[in-house]
């Protein structure tokens, strides 16, 4: 029987491969069937075994030395797996399916076997509809530990997914609607797809017939996506179990981090008057460079010279803006300029940021359990982060006291940290420093904060969100001295309107700190 092996992987092309008794060996002999020259590749890799009559395969691993993945998941010894299923040896990552009898389309127009990916999505939604008129259950509600009732929702998707299917459809193609369809059943239902789908950046589900799906700034709206108030319930009881957290009447708000690193909050009645409330805010897979922020528009190449040099001369840089204006992901870039020799501490709520140089701790917060004990917060972090001789603290976001503790490490010999506020203005993120500062009520006079604040922030860069949704970059301030009651700054970048628009442009002042130094952005 011909199989093909699609990769994903540079400079390799699908391969078709005649197997012999049914088995396709994977190594970096010549001798193998699939032939992977790389040093990361054992000599004997890894066996794929094609099972007769049925639409799935057999993987095992023949005590490699660096494994063999299913879905980037390592396998102990042997696993089954389908067609729609990655495959991962070394640097190559694959999927493996029999070749069928017409030409197989391009994966890229969204046809799959035949079947139109909308087709497909409502054959799937159809098939697990049908489940509580066989099995009186909730498809969404079903036990993932009850074996014998995963059978019965198998076979019987397996069953109504064939009488389903286009009759020019290969037959084998049911098996991975089945799959496909067991996972929304049994899994986390119609937030499977979206959670795979790159282009989505936030998922809202407010309640069980509304949700809203954030793509490039712009929402859209999703009806009736779940068939009950407790079929969504399961699904975020599903969400919620893996991370060790729970939510009920006597605990009904709680926040938690997806193992991609996605945060995800609930709120549930009787605080949240339309029923549950699931926020998702996926992690991007892939870390922005600072030229992708240029290429998209939210700051400028001239902007970004300006902030890679506030980094290497170890200024305290603040991050300014609303609720989804980027402040994550540009804080994150920025720290990408932080030389690779220094060492780095992290604080945030939920773990997000995805430094690349070696010396880097992330330490995160933790909520108090149930009995209320145990809570972990931002400042106790912050305190005990100054004992870890760190070269730079970098806070995900001040929302409280530790935003004292934050400036006085800035103050002390942690130049160069980093962290973001919530705030409207450069103006306005100042104010709110002080007023967080104020929150430690450690009795200080609001001076001497005011004081703490014009000399531990150096640089503040605001975001903003267009009316189109786009992030970017609306001013860019220097922070001088404090004279009288007033923290004086000076912009250094600010939003014009111009003929095309608005555009963040320089006001060609030479910032402080390169006023003494022989090079500067501007060239001089």
């Amino acid at each position: 029987m011909d199989l093909i092996a699609s990769f994903q992987a540079p400079r390799v092309e699908s391969q078709r491969i005649q197997t012999k008794n049914n088995r396709i060996e994977i190594g970096r002999e010549n001798t193998s069937d699939l032939t992977l020259d790389h040093p990361s590749i054992s000599r004997k890799h890894a066996r794929i075994t094609t099972v007769e009559g049925k639409s799935y395969f057999t993987l095992e691993d023949r005590g490699s030395a660096n494994g063999t993945y299913l879905d980037g998941i390592a396998i102990e010894e042997s696993s089954i797996f389908h067609s729609d299923q990655q495959v991962g040896v070394g640097p190559f990552t694959f999927r493996i399916c029999r070749v069928p009898k017409t030409p197989e389309p391009d994966p890229k127009s969204g046809l799959f076997s035949g079947i139109p990916e909308k087709t497909e999505s409502e054959i799937i939604r159809e098939a697990v509809g049908s489940l509580p008129h066989l099995l009186d259950a909730d498809p969404e509600r079903v036990d993932t530990c009850d074996k014998t009732l995963a059978s019965q929702v198998e076979k019987h998707l397996y069953s109504r997914i064939l009488e389903l299917i286009p009759s020019h459809v290969d037959p084998q193609s049911a098996g991975c609607l089945t799959k496909k369809a067991f996972k929304y059943a049994m899994g986390l239902g119609p937030l499977e797809e979206w959670l795979k789908d790159p282009t989505i950046d936030e998922i809202m589900v407010n309640g069980n017939d509304c949700v809203y799906l954030e793509s490039g700034g712009k929402l859209t709206r999703r009806d009736s996506v779940f068939s009950s108030e407790q079929a969504l319930m399961t699904i975020i009881e599903r969400i919620l179990a893996p991370l060790g957290r729970r939510v009920d009447e006597s605990s009904p708000c709680v926040d938690g981090r997806l193992s991609d690193g996605s945060r995800i909050n609930v709120v549930i009645p009787p605080i949240s008057i339309t029923g549950p409330v699931l926020t998702i805010r996926k992690f991007p897979h892939e870390r922005l460079h600072i030229d992708k922020l240029i290429e998209m528009g939210t700051l400028t190449k001239e902007a970004s010279d300006l902030l890679s040099q506030a980094v290497s001369y170890r200024r305290n840089i603040l991050i300014s803006g609303g609720t989804g204006t980027g402040k994550t992901t540009l804080l994150n870039t920025l720290a990408s300029f932080i030389p690779n020799d220094e060492r780095i501490i992290t604080i945030e709520d939920a773990a997000e940021l995805n430094l690349n140089q070696d010396h880097v701790i992330r330490l995160e917060t933790r909520p108090p359990n149930l009995e209320g004990n145990g809570e972990i917060t931002a400042r106790d972090l912050v305190i005990n982060s100054l004992r870890m001789r760190p070269d730079r603290i970098i806070v995900g976001e001040c929302r409280s006291g530790e935003a004292m503790d934050m400036l006085q490490a800035m103050n002390t010999g942690h130049e160069g940290s980093m962290t973001t506020c919530h705030a409207n203005s450069p103006r306005d993120a100042l104010k709110r420093i002080e007023t967080m500062a104020l929150m430690a009520d450690l009795k200080i006079p609001h001076r001497v904060i005011r004081e703490q604040v014009s000399s531990a922030v150096q640089i503040i860069v605001q975001l903003t969100r267009t009316h189109s949704g786009r992030r970017r970059i609306s001013s860019i301030v220097e922070v001088d001295r404090l004279e009288g009651e007033q923290i004086l700054t000076q912009d250094l970048f600010r939003t014009v309107k111009t003929d095309d628009g608005e555009t963040l442009q320089s006001t060609e002042l030479l910032p402080i700190f390169l006023q003494n130094t022989e090079l500067n952005y501007f060239g001089h």
